[in-house]
């Protein structure tokens, strides 16, 4: 394995793990530490862990435990996963645990770049925008869990960290890899290793990219790693993952648990034309409805059925007060975990979820230990395949795709000649 790979979060992996494959790497997504080791026919191993939202002691120490496990398998270069809307609090835990990887590592400097400009994250003077909009007029400050409410990411992670944050502007990275190289190494010695470094276009995270051949360490959404597979593997041996993906057939549900904005307009647009099932926050609190009752109206319907749970700012805000935010969903997660169970148990083969915190449940409550990526469905989102099972899955973080993001990613699982 070349290159190793931690995720804060099950979507975000994959994410990550989609734009490897995408580039010509040979990619398994494992849903935390494995316990032997990986498969030999592996160029990039992600491990995705949920450590987001956790305390920031527990997540430093199961990032590291990756880290260890990842050294283990002789990568030689290091990637720390994040979401390209950078999510997290002023206590962390983005800083916290790029700045113990980094001691693990022995590195003296960590990139941070968060920018994906296929999905509209683009970060200009160390700012992150979300289309036209700042970070925090995007919705993104609304967040239950991590309400990002600052848009000067070099501010935002200097609160989180101990090191200094330096920064690499737009005009350097578009005089390409050796003048960002130069600029990181001059951060690094002025004192601000944390180097944040804009980019507003693919051309840029290629560029950030080529500069990153050698460098340890690298961290940001998974646009930056778009240009690492040709440093480490070479251009005549990168790999297409299109003619292996075959798919499967049989039935298909669906599950969404994101309150973001874009997920809410998924659900509209398939509302309009599909059969969905809400399943509201004091339904779970107080017992009104239970997995098996999602699971047997889904395995009625005539067609794949939507469950979902996503509400708007304002009801979420509510039901958080009412039971505590951690409590409500932690519930949440934990019910349709068991509905993904019960669901695979009765033969669903094709099975689509939204949210990063839900498609985390989801996995945990499958069992499903390793992830063989196929080819993208939208930017950001794999289809992928459960090692061992004949099951497929697409794992939407929240605000990633389009409004008709539902209907593509079911097609992209059906079944294959």
């Amino acid at each position: 394995m070349k290159l190793g790979c931690i995720g804060d979060d099950f979507t975000g992996s994959s994410d990550l793990a989609s734009m490897l494959a995408k580039n010509g790497m040979r990619v398994i997504q494992f849903s935390g530490v494995p316990e032997g080791n990986a498969p030999a026919d592996v160029d990039a191993g992600v491990v995705a862990l949920k450590t987001r939202t956790m305390p920031v002691e527990d997540a430093v120490r199961r990032s590291l435990e990756a880290l260890d496990w990842l050294i283990a398998q002789d990568c030689t270069q290091f990637f720390f996963k994040y979401c390209s809307t950078f999510d997290s609090t002023p206590q962390g835990n983005i800083g916290p645990v790029i700045e113990a990887l980094m001691e693990r590592l022995g590195t003296e400097t960590a990139i941070v770049c968060p920018a994906f400009p296929a999905t509209g994250r683009t970060v200009y003077q160390g700012h992150l925008f979300v289309q036209d909009k700042l970070l925090s007029e995007s919705g993104m400050e609304h967040h239950p869990l991590t309400p990002m409410t600052d848009p000067d990411i070099r501010r935002w992670l200097a609160r989180q960290s101990e090191r200094g944050v330096g920064h690499v502007a737009a005009g350097t990275v578009a005089e390409g890899p050796d003048a960002i190289l130069a600029a990181v190494r001059a951060e690094t010695e002025a004192g601000r290793p944390l180097v944040v470094i804009d980019a507003i276009n693919d051309a840029d995270l290629r560029a950030i990219g080529a500069a990153a051949d050698g460098v340890p360490l690298i961290t940001g959404g998974s646009g930056v790693a778009m240009g690492l597979p040709v440093n480490l593997l070479g251009a005549d041996a990168l790999y297409s993952v299109e003619g292996d993906w075959r798919g499967e057939a049989g039935p298909a549900a669906l599950i969404a648990g994101s309150a973001s904005t874009m997920t809410r307009a998924q659900i509209a647009r398939w509302r309009e034309r599909h059969p969905a099932l809400e399943i509201t926050a004091d339904e779970v609190m107080e017992g009104r409805v239970t997995p098996d009752e999602a699971v047997g109206a889904a395995l009625e319907s005539d067609s794949p059925l939507l469950l979902y749970s996503s509400a708007d700012p304002a009801t979420v805000k509510a039901a958080q007060e009412k039971y505590g935010r951690e409590i409500v969903a932690g519930r949440l997660e934990a019910f349709f975990a068991e509905t993904a169970r019960l669901l695979v148990a009765n033969g669903v083969r094709r099975l689509v979820t939204a949210g990063g915190e839900t498609s985390g449940a989801v996995v945990e409550g499958l069992g499903l230990t390793a992830l063989r990526i196929g080819p993208e469905i939208t930017p950001g989102v794999p289809a992928v395949a459960a090692e061992g099972r004949p099951l497929v899955l697409a794992l939407k973080s929240g605000n990633f795709g389009d409004v008709d993001f539902f209907e593509t990613a079911l097609a992209m699982l059906e079944a294959r000649p």
